[in-house]
């Protein structure tokens, strides 16, 4: 009798595998849009917190306060076994290295709906690049 669900997820990319009764437990693997210079947008969600737990390798965690179109960031370089929270109505978004692997928790179904893109300016894009190398720097 086998009680006991596994899951391991090695592609690339964001894929939810454990969707149950309002929430689900997704996997992030390294994908090229999330490397810093490869982020164009921070997004919200409406319905739900999101949960970020770096499994391994090197990510930072962008927070953003969007007011017309001025943006504030707030990074934070993310430690394996501490668990991140993104409240309800918080722009954000991750950068990530390659082999990095983050465990995401949020309501079910979130990635079919519950979200909104706003687009960085070429400007912004290169103030967040300079403040996620910074805290990359952190850790050589």
């Amino acid at each position: 009798m086998k009680l006991i669900e596994q899951y391991q997820i090695s592609d690339n990319g964001y894929h939810p595998f454990l969707i149950r009764d309002g929430w689900q437990v997704a996997q992030l693997n390294y994908m090229p849009e999330q490397e810093i210079g490869n982020i164009e947008k921070v997004d919200i969600h409406y319905l739900t917190d999101e949960v970020f737990i770096l499994l391994k390798g090197k990510a930072v965690l962008i927070g953003a306060a969007i007011n017309g179109d001025d943006i504030e960031f707030d990074v934070e370089l993310m430690k394996p076994n501490i668990t991140y929270n993104i409240p309800v109505n918080t722009w954000h978004n991750i950068a990530m290295c390659k082999g990095c692997e983050i465990i995401i928790v949020e309501k079910s179904n979130t990635h079919e709906g519950d979200f909104e893109f706003f687009p960085l300016s070429d400007e912004k894009k290169k103030e967040l690049e300079n403040l996620v190398k910074k805290s990359f720097d952190e850790i050589g």
